[in-house]
């Protein structure tokens, strides 16, 4: 059963742990309420119905949001979610630890505006790690399935592997697991079990190492994605 947490705040009395890990944060989609203080840079759309948050983007048709969680958490965390792809094509990403440049806060009004564009994330005043883990907006990345992690600023490719989740049509509502480890230096990226690929996030060629911050869902236009039971656990 779930822990019945209120989606926007960290654990307290119901925090539970399971193998020395401390429950964080759960949501469970459960009502429009569990989603009220998250933040949209970008055009979105964002309906939530039997325990599941649907995402799909609002504007032109190669345009990407950003969805931010208002909580900061550590740097030892695990991050689980279900994932299912309903339309395509487009992008499906995940950003977590990020923070400022500075180590601040990536809501700081003297930062650069952002509106969902790739490159203020990638290439600007934010420091984070971004997986691609469902690329089906190119030609070549429908023909050939592999997720990304990057690094940024400097839009690092610093790891890489294959893409297990099928095409929509073969999807057929199923709902895969995700899992993101961010132990200190050391990543991993895994679907259902399924280790895609593993980063250690050395301060070499790719800048300091990333360490807590915020953690968000990324889209790009016209992908229709569902999300259901997120949690993030303190290592």
């Amino acid at each position: 059963m779930h822990v019945p947490l209120l989606p926007t705040l960290f654990a307290t009395a119901a925090t539970a742990a399971v193998a020395n890990q401390t429950l964080l944060y759960r949501n469970t989609f459960n009502s429009s309420a569990s989603i009220s203080t998250w933040i949209a840079e970008g055009p979105l759309t964002a309906n939530v119905s039997n325990n599941t948050l649907t995402l799909a983007g609002a504007g032109n048709s190669n345009d990407y949001f950003v969805y931010w969680l208002p909580e900061v958490f550590p740097d030892r965390i695990r991050v689980t979610w279900d994932f299912s792809p309903i339309a395509e094509p487009g992008l499906a990403m995940f950003f977590f630890g990020a923070q400022s440049v500075t180590g601040g806060s990536i809501f700081d009004p003297s930062l650069k505006p952002r509106n969902g564009s790739y490159a203020q994330y990638h290439s600007s005043d934010i420091r984070t790690l971004h997986a691609s883990y469902f690329r089906r907006s190119l030609p070549s990345e429908r023909n050939f399935h592999v997720a990304n992690l990057r690094k940024s600023p400097g839009f690092h490719l610093v790891s890489q592997g294959a893409d297990p989740i099928p095409s929509v049509e073969d999807v057929q509502d199923q709902y895969y697991k995700i899992e993101v480890v961010k132990d200190k230096r050391n990543v991993t990226f895994s679907v259902n079990g399924l280790l895609l690929f593993s980063f250690d996030d050395t301060k070499t060629d790719t800048g300091p190492v990333v360490t807590e911050g915020r953690i968000a869902f990324r889209q790009l236009q016209p992908l229709v994605g569902r999300y259901r039971n997120l949690e993030v656990w303190k290592l």
